[in-house]
């Protein structure tokens, strides 16, 4: 049981005493990030969990932050389609459809234009305390809520606790000790406050190398970060006129781009998500479409998420920053990961004010414009299900946080693309824990104002460097991206992982950081399991496999995609064989060919290389063999599969050999099964126990079945992860044949 005492706080003399709280995983925040990992660490079997949220709502994107339609989109052959759903956030992406298709008879109700999935916030909010209550209920995980970090106390480099005030009572504080602490919080406080290495704002080029990043700092600083937003949550007032008050700030020059372009389109987005017709501020993120569903009056509901109400975090108005300075003296310059979450509130209302003009301006100026009509703004009413004072979310869109300095982190060159269609990325560390690919996706981060007076309108704007729709590869986020690179018992989750500024605005989505969550519980579970610090783990050859099978096969839900192919699914049977030779280097895929093909057939040359590649990751393997002249004669000298198919027929029981190999030809169930006993590997007899069997065309999926069946009752030889691939070509070196051979 999690123990709670009353400590006497001598030092602070207007408070009496704080209560002790001692737990084995403290989760600080209570994003989708924070909520996945605390659902995974309990249904792995960590016994005492606490999440510490600083609000009443679980869910972050999903439901506090009012981002109810979900980015997922990728590229493939020309088409925007969703990246394939894995984990926990396929398990919510099912929740959600249930909820959708009770209340609407519809899983998909909003015929958005940027995402397939919809769901109103309060409802969201509701998904996830149902998620976590099971685990609520039986012990393991305690809530607490409206508690914000002061303080971490470390020893000996090691996160020892964390102390909290109530953000409704500051005179009353709390204080959590835990064997491991994962800080999940929007902007990394438990991170800054421990004293271990963070970046905020963007990274030089002297950092990385990155192409997009800046030789130097300009007048925006180290303060110029992804915008925040804050969601104008809109539901219809069946033609009541709802026109907000004007707000005190606004100015209808600041809102210009929303008289350029139509407040709403008549699309059911029929075509697919991104089609052109169907863009507005309307319908880019609609939450219900009762238009085109013919659903009763007064369920319409969309938000407005556009660019033109992003908030820049850099360049602020002098109103914001007076106020900051009053707070601090140089409040004003600091990085907004920097301030205090009183601090921070300064400019998350100043944010709201600005968020209201944009609702204000189309109910008034662009309804005047292009005339009365029933889905006009002006009929649309901010929503009053967050129960806030205002009828904003209580939370702002955090697209950029404090990004960790981790044993490994991503940069630009190791996800950038060359070209519009994603492929694969140059870098896929072989300690992978999920599969990911978004565009590079930086929203205005600065604004120019319209007069010399800092206080008068503004616009945004979008720098060269700092665009949306830069291309990315499909890529993976390693297990060492969550550790420190020097601190103790702490991970990161959420946005605060190793990743560089660049490569944060493609790895921010709702499932995103639904995989980050759900990593980071799995690996603490191995981390308080053994009483090894994760440094300890995830440097382990043993732990990062066991790790990645534990991911890949789910635990009380879907497996996660730990490597991004694109027709991959967690209810395939060949999920996670597919995925553990990928990551291992033995199934490597076609430069130019995202899918897996899993009812291919495979030919002679591919399963020569496969069986040899699985013979090479086995304990006792031989060396590569050299022969002066091909064996066969239809596998030529400079065939680049000839070191394979000679180094199987070689180390195994195949004399006497035949003229040629026929490399094109189709491996059948019965190949295998001669080849695996040939090659002295455990063979299903399966393949062969019945008349006609042995004749079946061998498919991928099945190839890779039984490979990882041979991997698994052989003794892997398991490599260390600096030596993987020394020189960067994504082929393991002890699978690759030295040039010669």
């Amino acid at each position: 049981m999690m123990k709670t005492v009353l400590l006497p706080l001598l030092f602070l003399p207007l408070i009496a005493s704080a209560e002790l709280i001692q737990t084995d995983l403290l989760i600080v925040g209570g994003n989708e990030s924070a909520c996945a990992a605390a659902i995974q660490a309990a249904r792995l079997g960590v016994k005492q969990i606490v999440l510490v949220n600083d609000i009443d709502w679980l869910g972050g994107q999903f439901s506090a932050e009012g981002v109810g339609c979900m980015d997922e989109w990728t590229t493939v052959n020309g088409k925007r389609v969703n990246f394939p759903r894995s984990g926990l956030f396929l398990e919510m992406i099912q929740r959600i459809r249930a909820y959708n298709s009770a209340k609407y008879g519809k899983a998909c109700p909003g015929n958005s234009f940027c995402g397939t999935e919809t769901i109103e916030p309060k409802a969201a909010a509701d998904i996830f305390e149902a998620w976590l209550k099971p685990h609520v209920d039986n012990g393991a995980l305690r809530i607490l809520r409206g508690w914000e970090p002061d303080k971490v106390s470390v020893e000996a480099g090691k996160v020892k606790s964390v102390t909290f005030h109530e953000v409704h009572q500051p005179s009353q504080i709390h204080v959590i000790t835990s064997k491991l602490t994962l800080d999940a919080s929007d902007w990394g406080d438990v991170i800054r406050l421990s004293g271990a290495k963070y970046g905020a704002g963007p990274d030089l080029k002297s950092r990385f190398g990155e192409t997009s990043a800046p030789e130097a700092y300009d007048e925006a600083g180290a303060q110029e970060m992804n915008p925040i937003s804050y969601c104008v949550v809109l539901r219809e007032s069946q033609g009541r006129d709802v026109t907000v008050p004007r707000p005190a700030s606004y100015d209808a020059r600041s809102f210009a781009a929303l008289d350029r372009i139509p407040p709403w389109v008549d699309s059911d987005m029929s075509a697919g998500i991104y089609s052109p017709s169907g863009n507005s501020p309307y319908t880019h993120r609609r939450l219900v479409d009762r238009w085109h569903n013919g659903f009763a009056p007064g369920t319409e509901a969309t938000f407005i998420n556009y660019p033109v109400q992003d908030y820049p975090l850099c360049q602020l108005p002098q109103r914001v920053v007076e106020a900051l300075e009053k707070t601090e003296a140089g409040a004003s310059k600091k990085n907004i990961v920097n301030l205090t979450p009183a601090q921070r509130r300064i400019i998350f209302e100043d944010a709201k004010q600005h968020a209201l003009g944009v609702l204000h301006h189309l109910q008034t100026a662009v309804h005047d414009r292009v005339g009365d009509f029933p889905q006009s703004f002006r009929y649309m009413q901010l929503t009053d299900e967050f129960r806030t004072r205002d009828k904003f979310p209580p939370k702002p869109y955090v697209r950029e946080g404090l990004r960790l300095e981790a044993m490994h982190m991503l940069s630009e060159h190791d996800i950038r693309a060359t070209s519009r269609e994603p492929k694969w990325a140059k870098v896929l560390p072989t300690d992978a824990a999920f599969a990911f690919q978004f565009n590079i996706d930086f929203h205005p981060t600065r604004r120019r104002f319209l007069t010399s007076n800092p206080n008068q309108p503004w616009q945004y704007i979008h720098t060269k460097d700092r665009g949306w729709h830069t291309d990315t590869d499909r890529a993976v986020f390693p297990l060492r991206g969550l550790v420190p690179v020097e601190m103790n018992g702490l991970l990161g989750c959420g946005k605060n992982i190793g990743v560089s500024s660049v490569v944060q605005s493609a790895l921010r989505l709702h499932g995103q950081m639904m995989h980050v969550g759900q990593a980071a519980g799995t690996l603490a579970w191995v981390s308080l399991r053994d009483e090894k610090q994760p440094r300890e783990v995830v440097t382990d050859p043993a732990h990062v496999r066991e790790l990645q099978l534990k991911l890949a096969r789910g635990h009380g839900g879907p497996g996660v995609l730990i490597w991004p192919w694109q027709d991959l699914m967690p209810d395939d049977l060949h999920f996670e064989a597919v995925n553990m030779l990928s990551t291992r280097g033995i199934w490597q895929p076609s430069a130019d060919d995202v899918l897996f093909h899993p009812d291919q057939t495979v030919s002679r040359r591919e399963l020569a290389k496969l069986i040899t590649r699985t013979l090479r990751s086995l304990q006792g393997s031989k060396d590569w063999t050299r022969h002066h002249k091909p064996i066969y004669s239809d596998v030529s000298g400079d065939d680049a599969d000839r070191p394979y198919i000679e180094a199987m027929v070689s180390w195994g029981d195949f004399a006497p050999l035949a003229d040629k190999f026929s490399p094109d030809q189709n491996a059948t169930w019965g190949m295998l099964e001669t080849w695996l006993t040939r090659s002295h590997l455990p063979a299903s007899k399966g393949l062969i126990d019945a008349k006609d069997r042995a004749a079946l065309p061998l498919s991928r999926a099945e190839a890779a079945i039984q490979l990882w069946r041979v991997l698994q009752l052989g003794k892997e030889f398991l490599s260390q992860l600096v030596d993987y691939d020394r020189d960067g070509n994504k082929i393991p070196d002890h699978l690759e044949p030295p040039k010669g051979a």
